[in-house]
């Protein structure tokens, strides 16, 4: 079940259940006890303790602030409006402006009723804690991203695969692909929907969550940006010479290494033999042809870094997961 079905469900059985308890307690107003539940299940349980604190102590100081003021001034309209022109500066800079509407709605019951009483207010504060209680007993379960995340690496990696094998046929052949900026565009709303779904994965865990994913994201960002340099060299690439086929050859080792045993240490090896190999030839005989030699050269820097990456990202995991020494 996607992340929205499990979501809805749980408002709606959070809300059924909140007024259930709220209508079995005999509270007054046992409906805004549902709606405080709806408002409170979020998509990760971080997030659900977070605004669950929140509520809490924007609850304490709309009441803190409303209850003088009905006492002194009386239980009208404008009291009600001039404890919102109080309240609301100070929860938005205190930053507890979730809190702002439930706490609202429950000073409107003081301001229904027309008095203060301790049962009252006790009312109020059963029902904030019905209602925030329920959410967070419903967000103890929450779903796994860990399926979504594979499928998600596996996605941006034939993409990249597709940008790559793209590149070097049009190193080859000297044209621009038509599907181009489709490539571009799809791999950078991949990795962006990637990069939530990362972050509400670790957000599900209450202390610390595994970041791998996010870190994992981060590098194919950083590549992304790396990948767009590349392609704005192609401008500059109007002659064929030996060292174009060699690195138009190379780069389809690349994007084939994605799904084969060929290890990224080994590619990087493979730039440093061809600089050597590059050395050896003769050097340009014009100026175009030195231009174009000089474009490729930062195309093979830019691949260099593009490598680079993956293997610090590698580099990074192993070092996580190493043991300590006593």
């Amino acid at each position: 079940m996607k992340l929205i079905g499990y979501k809805s469900t749980k408002v709606a059985i959070g809300a059924v259940i909140s007024i259930l308890i709220a209508g079995q307690l005999g509270l007054l107003y046992s409906t805004a006890c549902g709606i405080i539940t709806i408002l409170s299940i979020q998509n990760t349980k971080r997030k659900s303790i977070l605004i669950a604190i929140r509520r809490m102590t924007a609850f304490l100081i709309a009441f803190f602030i409303a209850i003088p003021l009905f006492l002194i001034v009386g239980f009208n309209t404008f009291v009600f409006g001039l404890y919102l022109l109080v309240f609301i500066p100070i929860a938005i800079k205190i930053k507890v402006e979730e809190g702002i509407v439930v706490s609202s709605v429950l000073v409107t019951h003081i301001l229904v009723e027309g008095t203060v009483t301790p049962s009252l207010l006790f009312n109020e504060s059963l029902l904030m804690v019905i209602g925030v209680s329920i959410a967070l007993l419903l967000n103890i379960y929450m779903p796994t991203f860990e399926e979504e995340l594979s499928s998600y690496q596996d996605l941006i990696e034939r993409k990249i695969q597709e940008i790559l094998l793209d590149m070097s046929t049009s190193l080859k052949q000297h044209y621009v692909s038509i599907k181009e900026e489709t490539y571009f565009n799809e791999l950078q709303d991949i990795i962006k929907k990637a990069k939530e779904v990362a972050i509400n994965n670790r957000n599900n865990y209450l202390f610390s969550g595994d970041r791998y994913y996010e870190h994992y994201m981060d590098m194919r960002e950083q590549q992304f940006e790396i990948l767009k340099r590349m392609r704005s060299h192609f401008k500059h690439f109007y002659m064929t010479v030996n060292q174009t086929i060699m690195i138009a050859e190379f780069t389809d080792k690349v994007a084939n290494s994605y799904f084969t045993n060929y290890s990224t240490e080994a590619l990087l090896k493979g730039i440093n033999s061809m600089r050597g190999m590059f050395k050896r030839m003769e050097l340009p005989k014009t100026r175009e042809e030195f231009e174009n030699r000089a474009m490729l050269y930062q195309f093979l820097n830019d691949m260099e870094q593009f490598l680079k990456l993956k293997v610090k990202f590698k580099v990074r995991q192993i070092n996580k997961y190493k043991p300590t020494s006593s």
